[in-house]
């Protein structure tokens, strides 16, 4: 949880380490999840900290899109953060992902 004080524990910090057999084995992944007001019914906002090239993350921006990310369109209330994160290690070992150059390690977004 990012802030102690928030009652409502909206603001996370989610950790990725690369997956084997990949160009990002090894490395560690930070991203932010962000739970709305209307979690779990819809999905957290999750944006990498770390730079990363994936087929469903914005380049620009670190935000993994949605419309590109079939577990946040199509949502489900049962789904856990954890789940959120075992997905989206799953997604880069996937075929569209797994090869992809990536930036240099340690790079990260822009903060708003």
């Amino acid at each position: 949880m990012d802030d102690g004080d928030d009652i409502y524990m909206r603001s996370w910090t989610g950790t990725i380490i690369g997956p084997h057999n990949s160009v990002r084995e090894g490395r560690i992944y930070q991203l932010k999840l962000f739970c709305g007001k209307d979690y779990p019914e819809k999905p957290p906002t999750v944006r990498f900290h770390s730079r990363i090239n994936m087929t469903c993350v914005n380049h620009e921006t670190g935000v993994v899109e949605p419309k590109k990310f079939a577990m946040l369109s199509n949502w489900q209330r049962h789904y856990t953060m954890e789940t959120m994160l075992t997905q989206l290690k799953k997604e880069m070992s996937a075929p569209g992902n797994r090869k992809l150059v990536q930036p240099p390690e340690g790079a990260c977004e822009k903060e708003d």
